[in-house]
């Protein structure tokens, strides 16, 4: 183990960089001993895979890779669990309720909670991991919340793949939560099997929901905190829910997405959620669709990775870092637009 003060003293520098020289050497590991502590379901070792992949840092990507190629053959064995929801419609208290509920069940499940960032420090500020205190500290789960950085719609680039070192950590539940804002339920219905959406009722939204893309997306729509006063208007939202549900067209699975209630606070309903999840995989996996969607998940991600290399490239390069402030002050005075500023941009690729 590292001693910072020796680091410190040994190197005469400051703080700061004492830090950093202790986290590159936390961060320099032997891939191939840590794909093999992360397939013997060694949590730690998970996360500092996780973090590597995360990383940014140019020295990182080559382990990153080779932990993904490592892990790869050992991954896709799980059921991918997408949860979404406004703030403060309780997915935090739902996911640790349904979490505990599938490990009684004879599961092991992961949860990769997306946070939205500090615009200040870039990093995670909901804080998950803390507030499923009794999930979280139970052996067969693993909790990873994951700062969104400036990624599309708040949604960690690299869940991806955190995904993969997940399945190979042998957890066959992996619930990737959403903050609830923005378009990353697009990128999380991307890359999960099944969508639920956590509503509440009376909260003013039911008929504006109605007309949101991600009903769409919804294969099953839970309105929690079903409980005390709010029980019978719960009930009315499911109704609701469950007629609006029905103009919609067939979805290309055949399934008919379900509307139910619950309280996760008091575990009720959580067990049916479960039912409608089961039910589901049943229906996909008879007509060939949970495999199809598979195949449409990788020619999706694909696509982003191939889109995230080339913004990566463009950005990095020497010539665009230069030249990107006189053109934003081109653009600022009124001598230029966006979009001839971004055409010669171009230009320098």
């Amino acid at each position: 183990m590292l001693n910072f003060d020796l680091v410190k003293e040994s190197k005469h520098i400051s703080t700061a960089a004492a830090e950093k020289i202790i986290a590159r050497r936390r961060l320099s590991v032997d891939s191939s001993e840590l794909i093999r502590q992360i397939l013997d379901g060694n949590t730690t070792a998970l996360s500092r895979g996780i973090t590597l992949i995360e990383s940014r840092a140019a020295n990182h990507n080559a382990i990153a890779q080779e932990l993904i190629e490592g892990c790869l053959p050992h991954a896709n064995t799980s059921l991918r669990i997408g949860i979404t929801g406004v703030p403060g419609v309780g997915k935090s208290t739902f996911i640790e309720t349904f979490g505990n509920l599938l490990i009684q069940k004879g599961k092991k499940v992961a949860v990769l909670a997306v946070d939205p960032s500090s615009g200040l420090s870039n990093g995670s500020i909901l804080g998950d991991k803390t507030r499923m205190q009794t999930l979280s500290v139970h052996p067969k789960a693993f909790i990873r919340p994951s700062a969104s950085g400036d990624s599309l719609g708040g949604v960690a680039r690299k869940t991806r793949e955190a995904i993969i070192l997940c399945e190979a950590a042998g957890f066959d539940i992996i619930i990737v939560e959403t903050v609830g804002v923005g378009q990353s339920e697009v990128a999380v219905h991307s890359m999960t099997d099944f969508f639920l959406l956590l509503k509440l009722a009376g909260a003013g939204d039911e008929l504006q929901g109605i007309k949101r893309g991600i009903i769409e997306m919804a294969d099953a729509i839970l309105i929690n905190k079903a409980d005390g006063e709010m029980e019978k208007a719960a009930a009315m939202a499911k109704n609701a829910f469950a007629k609006a549900l029905h103009l919609y067209p067939l979805k290309a699975s055949e399934w008919q997405p379900k509307v139910s209630t619950c309280s996760a606070l008091h575990s009720k309903g959580v067990e049916d959620a479960w039912k409608i999840i089961e039910n589901y995989l049943k229906t996909t996996q008879n007509n060939g669709f949970f495999e199809k969607n598979r195949r449409n998940q990788n020619s999706y991600w694909l696509r982003q990775s191939i889109e995230n290399a080339l913004k990566d490239d463009f950005y990095g390069k020497k010539e665009v870092k230069n030249s990107f402030s006189d053109y934003l002050k081109a653009i600022n005075s009124g001598k230029m637009t966006p979009f001839q500023a971004a055409a010669e941009l171009l230009k320098l690729r």
